[in-house]
């Protein structure tokens, strides 16, 4: 989480109207340099938190008032939560984003210096993370209607970009020399530099062209909506199962195959834009099974012959001096082997 210094608030802030403390709060956080977005969601925690005090004043709150307001969350939900899910995925939901409203809501109440802590409602437990196979990919580009199709699944394969930052990267920002994108957008507000393979870059040099796409133009002209409905659609005629399809599990499946590859946890960390390493681990457990694999493959060559007691004929551990049934000593391996 992005950490801003905040301007303090103004002399008796707390004997302004609610809405009015909340609109210089996010003044002030706009000017810290907080991005559009992450205004935003501010915005929609504390109005959502002040919209539950109705008419109490913020000088007046309690900690029970908080409490009050997150079990209510937790029980009956937001106002605009999307209809049509399960109770598991609508309790997850309401879960998650009453983490990250409880989070602004508290640095709120902190800069209005009001005297109490709050704490922070748990993240859900992460679901299992999925990624694309190699067939499945295959199937993806097979069933490309046009190239755009192939540009998407391509470009997120390839680059590792969340959906956001993949739809706001314009022509200009692609170095084709070096294989480079700049992701002018990513989650943290932060620069970095994502890569590509030369194979792609004549494919979107091809899209470029045909498009008659200026420096200016984003390489991708469609909403969120609109690439998610694309890789519905594309899932559909493929027969990949539709679940599997959406943009954040192409970034998995960069992920996967990275590490599968060889890639450290601190480059790929870095190329995905994760702010910390631990976030990248949730890949590690994408490719147990090769490591099971290898495993199994190393310790498969290795020759166990085993043993018998040459006195009581019981079988023994091949490591073993003497005999845990009768005592005896027991000769070499050679020596107490089966014929």
């Amino acid at each position: 989480m992005v950490r801003f210094e905040l301007d303090p608030p103004p002399e008796n802030v707390l004997e302004y109207s609610n809405v009015k403390i909340a609109e210089i709060f996010l003044d002030v956080l706009a000017a810290a340099g907080a991005s559009e977005k992450t205004v935003k969601s501010y915005r929609a925690a504390i109005y959502d938190f002040l919209g539950f005090l109705g008419d109490k004043r913020l000088k007046d709150v309690s900690p029970i008032d908080v409490n009050k307001w997150k079990v209510e969350r937790l029980r009956k939900g937001f106002r605009r939560e999307k209809k049509g899910k399960s109770l598991y995925e609508s309790k997850r939901m309401r879960q998650t984003t009453l983490h990250y409203y409880s989070i602004f809501v508290r640095r709120f109440l902190k800069w209005l210096k009001l005297p109490f802590k709050i704490g922070v409602v748990k993240m859900p437990r992460r679901r299992e993370i999925q990624a694309l196979s190699s067939d499945e990919i295959s199937k993806l580009l097979n069933a490309s209607r046009d190239l755009l199709d192939i540009v998407i699944v391509r470009f997120l394969l390839e680059t590792g970009l969340r959906a956001e930052e993949a739809l706001n990267v314009r022509v200009k920002d692609i170095d084709f020399e070096r294989g480079e994108v700049k992701v002018r957008k990513g989650k943290y507000g932060e620069f970095r530099v994502a890569f590509f393979s030369k194979e792609l870059g004549e494919i979107l040099k091809l899209w470029i062209t045909v498009k008659v796409l200026s420096k200016d133009d984003k390489l991708i002209p469609l909403t969120y909506v609109g690439l998610w409905k694309r890789l519905k659609s594309l899932a559909k005629r493929a027969g990949v199962e539709y679940s599997k399809v959406r943009p954040h599990v192409l970034r998995h499946t960069f992920a996967t195959e990275a590490l599968r590859k060889g890639m450290d946890l601190i480059s790929l960390k870095n190329i995905l834009g994760h702010s910390d390493v631990k976030i990248t681990q949730i890949y590690t457990h994408l490719v147990k099974e090769d490591l099971r694999e290898k495993y199994f493959k190393t310790f498969s060559s290795t020759i166990t012959i085993p043993r018998k007691c040459l006195s009581c004929g019981r079988s023994v551990p091949s490591y073993a001096r003497f005999c845990p049934y009768c005592g005896s000593q027991l000769g070499n391996v050679a020596e107490a082997s089966l014929s």
